[in-house]
């Protein structure tokens, strides 16, 4: 099994803030990204690794500088507006001996060798598989205007994380299918299910956080304060 990585970081971190996307910013010098490709080097799978960027980004380039990356980091394309389109770019531009593809969040830094394990060994298990938490809290499903129609079964629920991982002739036949709606997929495996494959679930982790906030980021300087 040899995978490639769609590495998205073409956000442009508006809900966080600043001049500087969220995928760049540091924590002790070391950037989001930096921190992203560095972890899935601890997963000898990898063989390939896809930068999805936004157009005009020259800071990609630098946090490759004097890494010693395991696999091939490819040239990089440049993102669309949304995350599917993002991912249809990526995908066409993985060679073409690459048949199952991870696509994975630059906003996701931490990503543990023993997650990356466990989702990579699922999807190749069952075809298609991704991270995923129990969710504690009692979901309420609720109307436009806030009230309440449904309390959702929690012990049927998971919040899922990246990377998400399939078959590449999957997400390409899902593509297809769907090529002219892919706006309406706000993650990888929710096209899959559309398109009729079965996606599994794999253990997620507490600290495959995606930064979103200035909150979040604060937690994770947090975190590698201490693991550091």
């Amino acid at each position: 099994m040899q995978v490639g990585v769609l590495f998205l970081a073409a956000g442009s971190g508006r809900r966080f803030g600043g001049d500087i996307p969220k995928q760049y910013q540091c924590i002790h010098g070391i950037s989001l990204v930096e921190l992203g490709l560095r972890h899935l080097a601890a997963e000898p799978r990898i063989a390939w690794l896809q930068p999805v960027l936004a157009e005009g980004d020259t800071r990609f380039a630098a946090c490759l500088a004097a890494q010693g990356l395991p696999y091939t980091v490819l040239p990089a394309v440049s993102g669309g507006a949304e995350r599917a389109i993002s991912m249809s770019r990526g995908l066409a531009a993985l060679p073409a001996e690459c048949e199952w593809v991870a696509v994975q969040d630059a906003a996701r830094p931490i990503p543990s060798p023993q997650l990356l394990k466990d989702v990579l060994d699922a999807a190749l298990m069952h075809g298609a598989a991704v991270p995923g938490m129990d969710v504690h809290d009692t979901i309420k499903q609720v109307d436009e205007q806030g009230r309440v129609v449904a309390t959702l079964n929690r012990s049927t629920l998971r919040a899922v994380q990246t990377p998400q991982v399939a078959r590449r002739a999957s997400f390409e036949a899902a593509m297809d299918r769907f090529s002219g709606e892919l706006e309406r997929f706000t993650d990888d495996a929710s096209l899959l299910e559309a398109a009729g494959f079965p996606v599994f679930v794999s253990p997620g982790e507490a600290t495959n956080r995606k930064i979103t906030t200035l909150q979040d980021m604060a937690w994770l300087r947090r975190h590698w304060e201490e693991v550091a």
